[in-house]
């Protein structure tokens, strides 16, 4: 079985940060991130540059000149980012079928009613004749 290249959890930081450039929904300025984060957080404009520029590195960021500025945006979107991290877990497992059924076993109503409703509008969902 390939390996999968496995996702470093983010840091505190670098994770508050992503969930305001997820938020926002358009590119952001450093200082419109440094803007946004909590006054109790309160981290410095070159802290908050400097996370942005590694999370930039380690691709999870894309960025774009915006005058003398960078403009910073998640590649993935929190959707995305979540389906890799639990794509990633499941990948460790040798009894995948187990995993998935404990899952199953232990999600509540609302989601497992989400789930069913996602597997059936999938093409490997619906079955022969199904129209789409």
């Amino acid at each position: 079985m390939p390996s999968l290249r496995r996702s470093r959890p983010f840091g505190d930081l670098e994770a508050t940060l992503m969930e305001l450039l997820w938020a926002a929904g358009r590119p952001l300025l450093v200082r419109e991130v440094v803007e946004g984060v909590h006054p109790q957080r309160a981290p410095a404009y070159t802290t908050v540059m400097t996370v942005l520029d590694n999370l930039h590195r380690k691709g999870w960021l894309r960025r774009h000149r915006d005058g003398r500025a960078w403009r910073y945006e998640p590649v993935l979107s929190r959707q995305a980012y979540t389906a890799r991290l639990m794509h990633e877990a499941l990948a460790v497992s040798d009894d995948r079928a187990g995993v998935l059924a404990r899952f199953v076993e232990e999600i509540d109503p609302q989601d497992a009613a989400a789930l069913a409703a996602a597997l059936h509008d999938t093409p490997e969902g619906r079955g022969p004749g199904t129209a789409s």
